[in-house]
């Protein structure tokens, strides 16, 4: 038990150190740019026909204390500290009086849906089929699939994005092609809506999965092909164990290690993939957001957008990271 707290602690003090370099960096970045939110509000403000100085001046200031610029760079730093950790990124430029965390918590559950679901799918299928091509290497549909799934790999998602686009939205109109639900979709009935969600999701997930099955295949192939070598499996083979026993107890789950790491690294950049495929398909997540709140000049908003895609990143990779000695018990906690 101690040494899984010692191993526990050590990750959780990584996870901190992780979040508080990524979302300094991000406050460094957004406030070294050269937009002033509260001038800009006050300068389109003002353009509808405020004109006193003192209703100017006492608008400055509260907007200044909404977007927590009052006083020295310490004390805003700090200030901006306070609200990270209580989810506090004030109101929206973009969309005053909305707050920004009122905005996030809106368009996560599109993204974390499409981008977590689809990056899984694609690891489970890429390495079961790599697994299988690895093991059963004479198999001529195997063989097919991998050159597929290879000559697919080096294209890029947004191509793919684009060419599924066309063909399933113009050439054969059978799936929605922008959205994440339809326009009069009742949400309160719960199948209804949810078959609707699963639909409008189909094409940008085949989008992400169709470029990222071939990487996943490539690499459990090869370790597979190294494992299948190694004396336990060829005495297993002559002790008479079933082939399946040994592709699932002895070749697969020993080369799931790097595959796991691998895994962790992918849902490392899993926002990666938000910003473009989301505007392609016009899918409401915090891509589409963050878009939208840069052409707007909205601080608060791009601030609140990074730092909480930082937390929940590092959030998933800690949890693959603790996962890990329970599929590999070679590895030792310490």
């Amino acid at each position: 038990m101690k040494p899984f707290l010692a191993y526990l602690a050590k990750r959780l003090l990584q996870f901190a150190v992780v979040v508080f370099i990524g979302v300094n960096i991000t406050y460094v970045i957004t406030h070294a740019t050269p937009i002033d939110p509260v001038e800009q509000t006050v300068t389109a403000a003002t353009s509808f026909g405020v004109t006193s100085p003192e209703a100017v001046e006492m608008m400055r200031a509260s907007l200044r204390e909404l977007y927590g610029l009052e006083g020295s760079p310490v004390e805003q730093y700090l200030s901006f500290w306070r609200r990270v950790v209580v989810g506090d990124f004030g109101p929206s430029l973009s969309a005053f009086p909305t707050l920004v965390s009122t905005l996030i918590w809106r368009a996560m559950p599109w993204t974390v849906g499409l981008l977590l679901a689809s990056t899984l799918m694609t690891w489970i299928i890429g390495n079961l089929i790599g697994g299988l091509a690895g093991y059963y290497r004479r198999n001529r549909l195997l063989k097919l699939v991998g050159v597929v799934s290879m000559g697919v790999h080096p294209i890029p998602y947004y191509i793919v994005a684009f060419v599924l686009l066309i063909v399933f939205g113009f050439v054969w109109p059978v799936l929605p092609i922008t959205g994440g639900a339809s326009m009069n979709a009742n949400r309160e009935d719960g199948f209804g809506f949810a078959l609707d969600v699963l639909l409008h999701s189909i094409l940008p997930s085949l989008s992400l999965m169709a470029v990222g099955i071939g990487g996943w295949f490539m690499g459990m192939r090869a370790l597979v092909s190294n494992i299948v070598t190694e004396d336990y499996v060829t005495y297993a083979e002559l002790a008479g164990v079933g082939r399946r026993r040994i592709l699932g107890s002895y070749v697969m789950r020993n080369a799931l290690g790097p595959q796991v790491t691998g895994l962790a690294l992918q849902l490392g950049a899993i926002f990666n993939g938000a910003i473009i495929t989301e505007q392609v398909f016009g899918y409401p997540g915090l891509g589409s957001l963050l878009i939208s709140g840069v052409h707007a000049g909205d601080y608060s908003l791009v601030l609140g957008i990074t730092s909480v895609s930082i937390i929940a990143v590092s959030a998933a990779v800690l949890v693959i990271d603790l996962l890990f000695p329970l599929i590999d018990p070679r590895v030792e906690v310490r």
